[in-house]
């Protein structure tokens, strides 16, 4: 059995409501390959020295930043997309890491929108740090579905040089995950790893708690050689206490590296 070359890594998003700061004590201590940094309202997220030495006292490495494409930061490193894209590109160099995780813009950021694309091309001809750019869902409210991004929520309709597949997103927009990745093809740089039920809501369940083909996807890379990484990108608000909180992340890892491995077994035999 050889070992897949992919790394897995845990988004300080999955300890949420805790803080960055607690994300790489609890990677560091179940095991992870490092830590994708979702860049956020939390200060620490924000701050490159804060985030180095983090990194340096848990010898857990930053692996990606994900720039702050959500609502809730919409003022965060600045209201203009790209000084966003601009710092978490420079944010990557600095700590390390590989690639930048983007969304696609919200139809409202028409500027943003029109340029994307182009704008995307520009920024990755700039440096070796990948900009992978990740699906996304149509909004639903009752009957009705609300495109909210442009140029579309599935970047696979679009070039983009690096993509970016979520499993929770997939089962969120009701469609085929393993459709998408091979779509995306070599192109795909990095996964968001996670599970949904198509309920219409982006759930973030721990993998192999929904109906996503998460070990499918997991057989499928390790077989293909992928050597981008794999992020536990997990919503895990409804744990009562930190000590149930770790065992989804525990579970998470065990999972991928489960699945990772059975299919690199398998591949070298």
């Amino acid at each position: 059995m050889r070992v897949p070359d992919a790394k897995v890594a845990l988004s300080t998003a999955s300890v949420y409501p805790e803080s960055t700061a607690t994300a790489f004590e609890i990677a560091a201590r179940l095991g992870y390959d490092g830590v994708e940094v979702m860049v956020w309202t939390d200060p620490v997220s924000q701050d490159i020295e804060a985030l180095r030495r983090l990194s340096d006292y848990h010898r857990i490495p930053v692996l990606a930043v994900h720039a702050p494409c959500l609502l809730i930061t919409q003022r965060v490193w600045s209201t203009d997309p790209w000084v966003k894209l601009q710092r978490a590109r420079a944010a990557a160099e600095k700590l390390g890491a590989s690639t930048v995780v983007v969304h696609p813009p919200f139809r409202w950021q028409r500027n943003y929108a029109r340029d994307f694309v182009r704008g995307i091309w520009r920024m990755a001809d700039e440096t070796d740090v990948r900009f992978a750019v990740e699906n996304m869902y149509p909004w639903r409210y009752r009957d009705r579905e609300m495109l909210a991004y442009a140029p579309d929520w599935d970047p696979t309709k679009d070039d983009y040089r690096h993509f970016t597949v979520d499993l929770s997103h997939t089962a969120t927009a009701r469609s085929e995950a393993l459709d998408m990745t091979d779509r995306m093809g070599g192109r795909l740089a990095h996964v968001h790893l996670a599970d949904g039920t198509g309920s219409g809501k982006d759930e973030h369940l721990v993998p192999g708690r929904g109906t996503q083909p998460c070990a499918e996807l997991l057989e499928g890379l390790a077989v293909s050689g992928f050597d981008g990484h794999v992020v536990i990108e997990v919503n895990t608000r409804r744990a009562m206490t930190a000590a149930e909180r770790e065992a989804d992340l525990a579970e998470a890892l065990a999972f991928t590296r489960l699945h990772l491995a059975a299919a690199a077994g398998v591949a070298g035999s």
